[in-house]
């Protein structure tokens, strides 16, 4: 049985995201730990990555991220989940694992392109079944106040979750809601 390029380049593949991980898992320094976790993020943008980074468990991966001090692992944990979220094994994966809450509290983070990555990941999974999860009243609450931000990248991508994603009532719902609670999560810094 002879191989082919293509399957020779599979497994070069596999095996470099393999390296990967496990020099994610091997290593102690943070920094190197970055490193290798903003390449996974960039190669999840590769649809032709998904099978690989779903069975080296990258998905699982990228949410535990999510939970970590360290802003980077968070940063580059959420955008390797919105680099790979549109597809639909990736998405119920995600669902299923609690992901909708783990990105919801990404939008309370300082870090600009954390926040970015999280309204743009709940955009992507959201699903009839996810809808409800996704636009909840806190939630709805915080796209109005980032619709007001200064800073257009996220007061574009919060109208447009708004606009596309959320009904008037939920909208005039958080308004009200807004009126009446001190809670709030409070907007990156500019």
């Amino acid at each position: 049985m002879s191989s082919t390029k293509s399957d020779l380049d599979d497994t070069d593949r596999f095996e470099y995201l393999q390296a990967l991980v496990t020099e994610f898992q091997d290593t102690d320094k943070q920094e190197a730990k970055e490193q290798v976790l903003a390449n996974l993020a960039n190669f999840a943008y590769n649809p032709s990555n998904y099978q690989y980074l779903r069975q080296l468990q990258v998905i699982d991966l990228f949410l535990d991220m999510l939970t970590e001090e360290n802003e980077a692992f968070v940063e580059f944990g959420i955008g390797g989940l919105c680099n790979l979220c549109l597809d639909k094994v990736n998405k119920e994966h995600i669902l299923e694992s609690d992901g909708v809450q783990l990105v919801t509290n990404c939008l309370s983070s300082p870090n600009e392109e954390t926040v970015l990555s999280a309204i743009t990941t709940l955009m992507y999974l959201m699903t009839p079944a996810s809808h409800e999860q996704i636009t909840t009243v806190p939630v709805v609450e915080c796209m109005l106040r980032f619709s007001l931000s200064s800073n257009s990248r996220l007061r574009n991508l919060a109208i447009v979750f708004l606009e596309d994603y959320c009904t008037p009532e939920q909208v005039e719902n958080a308004r009200n809601f807004t009126k009446h609670s001190a809670l709030g999560i409070p907007l990156p810094k500019d």
